[in-house]
């Protein structure tokens, strides 16, 4: 079959939008976190100006990486997917189009308030109250929509990556609502329900949740249908997909404590934690193996598809940012890995080797098929997946020496009990990682740029009427 728009079938055009979209929040998500990088290797970038400090550009990079660019992709898939898998239109076309403008609205909201110091000062959830209740509207409007159009599919199974982005939907609602709960004092600054270690509690409980729910379940849901799509192999076993839904599902809601070991909180809340993330290594690594089990029969392709190596790839990292994670919630590895590098480079390892890496795989799957065009060049989807492979092991590499670095040097004492190193001095130890990772971000934000321009010439392509080859795969 040709590839082709189907609007008369689908609606598309939303998903269209939000892919494009994603593709322009990954640059502008990517130049914030390189800006702020190369801030931390050479402060004076600064220049004085409190509008583009570290402290309030930081929160527009993740909200931007995050929710901006995370947040469309998952728009853009899951409204692309409920509606082939369950061979009807989205329930309703107008409601899409409100999710679309209204999440662009909040993420124009977050660029503008952040600069200006407007924060709730909640990691992940910093924007006020106003902006906060702007996000629960849109998306409850995008849960109901989905759920409605489930609701009128005309098979009666439910696809598992479905269940994936209805996990991701559903509790994504109420962990924004209770971690968002606050007293206004005015327009744009209120204060928490919570206070003290049970704020704290709560803000992890939603914080680590964020990362399960809407960058793991969402992006599995992503997994679970590109992957068998863009390899023309069905998933390797399906019953491991379902037992990899409910085992991830219950697990991942009592791993927020792991945050905060050696806190105010109580032991207890940490052991929890801990035991429940390290349990958490089997279904993740059973979902990891079971996408790449799908090209059994089909390795081949990877020499030749670079589409297909982004996808893959993905799941390498994020069985070893599944493997990693686990290992830094134990309280004696915990003791060393606390408020250093290393957090950062594993946040990045599946921030940008998991959910930038399958997101990508799934845009580049997604965009010809959308616009009825092969994609503008294939070459730059090679040159791309290079520059990000590598950007990013730079990155990760550069955090991870830095970070056993740091907590080395913050925990040597000498034969007297007194600390061997002050604190500037382990600052200026790190300066050389923190110049690999501007280096590594940057390599990274050329690949986004690089995706950017070969999508745009796509849709101008696509505009210009050349249509793809009769015989290509939809």
């Amino acid at each position: 079959m040709e590839y082709q728009t189907t609007e008369e079938s689908y609606r598309f055009g939303v998903v269209k939008a939000f892919s494009v979209m994603a593709v322009v929040y990954l640059v502008v998500g990517a130049l914030a976190g390189v800006y702020i990088a190369a801030e931390l290797a050479w402060p004076w970038l600064n220049f004085d100006n409190p509008y583009i400090s570290f402290g309030r550009l930081r929160p527009v990079h993740t909200n931007a990486v995050i929710f901006a660019f995370g947040g469309s992709t998952l728009f853009a898939t899951s409204y692309y997917i409920v509606q082939r898998t369950s061979g009807v239109r989205l329930w309703s076309d107008r409601l899409a189009w409100f999710t679309f403008w209204g999440w662009n609205a909040v993420i124009v909201a977050a660029v503008i308030t952040l600069p200006l110091g407007f924060t709730s000062g909640k990691e992940y959830a910093e924007l006020e109250w106003p902006i906060d209740l702007m996000i629960a509207v849109v998306w409850l409007a995008y849960l109901f929509n989905y759920l409605m159009t489930l609701a009128n599919r005309t098979v009666s199974h439910i696809y598992v990556a479905n269940w994936f982005f209805l996990a991701m939907q559903v509790t994504i609602t109420y962990l924004h609502v209770v971690n968002s709960l606050a007293i206004p004092v005015d327009l744009f600054k209120s204060y928490s329900l919570f206070a003290g270690p049970q704020d704290a509690m709560v803000q992890w409980w939603y914080g680590h949740n964020a990362v399960g729910f809407f960058l793991t379940a969402g992006f599995l849901g992503i997994m679970y249908y590109f992957i068998p799509k863009q390899s023309g192999r069905p998933i390797f076993s399906y019953r491991l997909s379902v037992l990899h839904f409910w085992t991830l599902i219950f697990g991942y809601v009592w791993i927020g404590g792991h945050h905060l070991q050696y806190t105010a909180l109580p032991d207890w809340s940490g052991s929890l934690g801990a035991a429940f993330s390290i349990a958490m290594i089997i279904p993740s690594w059973g979902g990891a193996v079971n996408g790449m089990l799908t090209l059994s029969g089909a390795w081949y392709k990877l020499r030749t598809d670079y589409v297909l190596r982004f996808l893959i790839l993905s799941l390498a990292f994020y069985a070893m940012s599944t493997f990693e994670g686990p290992m830094m919630s134990i309280r004696t590895v915990n003791a060393l890995s606390h408020y250093t590098d290393w957090t950062i480079g594993h946040v990045h390892s599946g921030g940008l080797g998991w959910v930038a890496m399958v997101s990508i795989g799934a845009l580049y799957h997604l965009i010809p098929r959308l616009f009825g065009t092969p994609l503008w060049s294939m070459k730059l989807v090679s040159v791309h997946f290079w520059m990000a492979t590598i950007g990013i092991v730079f990155y990760v590499s550069a955090m991870w020496v830095s970070g056993i670095m740091q907590g080395m040097m913050w925990r040597a004492y000498d034969e007297y009990g007194s600390l061997v190193y002050s604190f500037a001095e382990t600052v200026v130890a790190m300066h050389p990682f923190y110049a690999l990772r501007w280096f590594g971000g940057t390599l990274f934000l050329l690949g986004a740029i690089v995706m950017l321009v070969n999508v745009l010439m796509t849709v101008a392509q696509s505009r210009n009427g050349v249509k793809a080859p009769a015989g290509a795969v939809a």
